[in-house]
């Protein structure tokens, strides 16, 4: 395992899938205890997919006071929960049990049929917990988009304005490669990641390591995930060797 600062001054955690889970967990658990020292409460704001899983399995068992700590998505596709696609059942199935189940959940999912029929809804639900975030986990697809921030997407631009201070964003990926068959989706915009105290990027595997690697050098409309390495020294980076 290697942990060293890229000459963006972010942090990268370069190992194999259970040396990164292990590392992440800790990382996590570390972030939240000094958030909950610190103010008597924490958020975590959390990604779905496959390449989580184990991680979220080991941040279940974790000994932290889970009753203080409000848990949400990064981003959510429009889907009722249980329906197929729906983060939020991915991560109640796969993260909230155990110790973690004491955690507050905030649904990303109202029932407008449409998600900017829905935001302000999903804005409100989120006034008591307090900005920023704590810890945003982010995930990638192998097409460079995180969160939502779907390349060539309607609403990414908006998404992804620096000056755009709301919470969320709506986001219409039809047609855009990962988005699959859920195109529309509910995300965080780039100014609430990145006001965040604490940012992780889980990508395990050589193959998003690899695409990460060709991220970080290229422009944020075409990779949006680039946009990350701009936190410095609040983005670690868990990844796979090359």
């Amino acid at each position: 395992m290697s942990s060293v600062a890229s000459k963006e001054r972010y942090h990268l955690v370069a190992a194999e899938t259970a040396v990164l889970v292990t590392q992440a967990c800790e990382h996590i658990v570390a972030q939240l205890n000094a958030a909950l020292n610190a103010r008597g409460q924490a958020s975590l704001m959390v990604s779905g997919g496959s390449s989580p899983k184990p991680l979220f399995a080991a941040l279940a068992n974790a000994d932290i006071g889970w009753d203080k700590v409000t848990v949400s998505l990064v981003d959510e596709r429009w889907v009722e929960p249980g329906e197929a696609g729906s983060n939020e059942s991915f991560i109640k199935e796969n993260f909230l049990q155990g110790a973690a189940a004491s955690a507050k959940f905030i649904s990303l999912k109202s029932t407008h049929n449409s998600v900017s029929e829905g935001l302000p809804e999903i804005e409100q639900r989120f006034e008591d917990v307090a900005m920023p975030f704590d810890i945003c986990v982010m995930g990638m697809g192998t097409d460079s988009h995180t969160a939502s921030w779907f390349p060539g997407a309607v609403g990414r631009d908006a998404a992804m304005n620096e000056t755009n201070t709301a919470r969320f964003a709506s986001i219409d990926a039809r047609g855009c490669e990962g988005a699959g068959e859920f195109p529309d989706r509910i995300t965080l915009t780039l100014s609430a990641v990145m006001s965040s105290r604490d940012i992780i990027l889980f990508i395990p595997g050589a193959q998003k390591a690899k695409v990460f690697d060709a991220a970080r050098m290229g422009d944020e409309a075409n990779t949006p995930v680039g946009a990350l390495k701009s936190a410095g020294h609040r983005l670690t980076v868990f990844t796979g060797n090359m």
